[in-house]
């Protein structure tokens, strides 16, 4: 049952990383368009034909890719997010 739930987790995952997406939204009460940073999932490839062992190392290798891209990705976006918001916080002249 492990093996069958593994499976089908990594065949779930299998070629999938994550990709910082800039947003751009208006502020009206600033006045100003303002951006942000979000994570996208994106699918590469799939794995469709393996066998025995030659599954359990694509396997490994497709979690060891989403958690990798996670991470980086992640780390981008937050830095990201933080310039954004120090970039809105400079550029903000509230409605009157």
């Amino acid at each position: 049952m492990r093996k069958l739930l593994a499976a089908a987790a990594g065949l779930l995952l299998a070629g999938c990383v994550l990709v910082p997406r800039t947003v751009h939204t208006y502020d009206a009460q600033c006045r100003v368009t303002v951006r942000h940073m979000e994570l996208q999932p994106v699918q590469l490839a799939s794995i469709q034909h393996c066998a025995n062992e030659g599954c359990l190392v694509l396997l490994a290798a497709a979690g060891a890719t989403v958690a990798a891209s996670a991470v980086i990705s992640g780390s981008i976006t937050i830095a990201g997010n933080v310039v954004y918001w120090l970039e809105r916080q400079g550029s903000c002249r509230p409605a009157s």
